[in-house]
């Protein structure tokens, strides 16, 4: 449903994205990641027409963005950052001038209206200017535009920027329930999020991708990926590390001290299931176990490892 090829923009003399081939089918939402500075919103407004690339080509829903751009732009429905309106509207007048510019009139744009108001529980502020809502609310009505149409694509920077922890469990439920019938990309810095909404996830650096997966397959580059940490009593810390080296699965361990306890995090060697090992060794020894936990891995880490420091971005710049 979205297929970007060669994708190439140039501001001067600095390359914002170099070359980004990309394919996203319906039922996907996904994640796209990357550092400030990555290329994420303007791959996003090249996706939407809203930006001419120097280079290569955008279709949506088979539409070409540069040569069909009012039939693309129709399947699309587009949450920009900062999810931008007109302030002296009441969020009734701007959902219902959304609906008429996409065409819709009378009762159906009432429909329309209606439908997206429930769906981004916006019915206490429908007749508030927009200018005097909380940021969360404006990113709601950002979002009621941007689904108003039921488009066949939906791109979303930044979706639940300024919510409150309810509403944003309440707008990823709405993601989900969406993304049986569409193609969803979702620009986001919550690396949660990722794990609670995306299908997949693609990292994005110095606008190249240097990454695409699942999140599990993102989560299995972690050197945390199947890592057991059991915390025990401090007077037993010095046994329990010593038998645990002893593994034959266990590549290396870390330990520190917390409130009166001694944890240790032991690392697997490649491919090895440590949880089972680590919990018969601490019942065949009696440890008098606080804690034992097993670790699917660390997105924050796989994202530092493979994206670019602000000091080195910085560094390569001014080069």
């Amino acid at each position: 449903m979205i297929e970007i090829e060669g994708l190439t923009k140039r501001f001067g003399p600095v390359t914002a994205v170099n070359d980004l081939n990309l394919k996203v089918a319906k039922s996907e939402v996904l994640g796209f990641l990357g550092p400030n500075g990555a290329g994420k919103s303007t791959t996003m407004k090249m996706i939407t027409g809203f930006l001419a690339p120097t280079a290569g080509r955008v279709r949506v829903c088979g539409h070409d963005v540069e040569m069909d751009t009012i039939a693309a732009q129709a399947a699309i429905g587009y949450l920009p950052e900062g999810a931008p309106t007109y302030g002296d509207m009441t969020a009734r007048q701007f959902l219902l001038f959304i609906a008429e510019i996409r065409g819709f009139k009378g009762a159906d744009a009432k429909a329309r209206v209606q439908s997206a108001v429930g769906k981004t529980e916006l019915d206490g502020v429908l007749d508030q200017s927009i200018e005097t809502l909380s940021k969360g609310f404006k990113r709601r009505v950002g979002l009621a535009q941007a689904i108003l149409h039921d488009p066949a694509v939906l791109i979303m920077d930044e979706p639940t920027d300024g919510l409150d922890p309810n509403q944003k469990h309440s707008v990823r439920s709405l993601i989900r329930a969406m993304a049986a019938e569409k193609a969803i990309i979702v620009s986001t810095h919550l690396l949660e999020e990722v794990e609670a909404i995306c299908t997949r996830a693609v990292i994005i650096d110095r606008g190249q991708i240097v990454a695409d997966g699942t999140p599990g397959q993102l989560l299995s580059r972690s050197r945390y990926h199947n890592a057991v940490t059991i915390a025990v009593p401090d007077a037993q810390g010095a046994a329990v590390l010593a038998k645990i080296k002893s593994l034959a699965g266990v590549a290396s361990v870390e330990s520190a001290r917390r409130e009166g306890l001694f944890e240790i995090t032991a690392f697997p060697r490649k491919n090895t299931l440590l949880v089972e090992e680590v919990s018969a060794l601490a019942v065949r020894e009696k440890w008098d176990v606080r804690e034992l936990r097993a670790e699917a891995g660390r997105l924050d880490e796989v994202f530092r490892a493979i994206t670019t420091h602000d000091a080195a971005r910085s560094r390569a710049n001014a080069a």
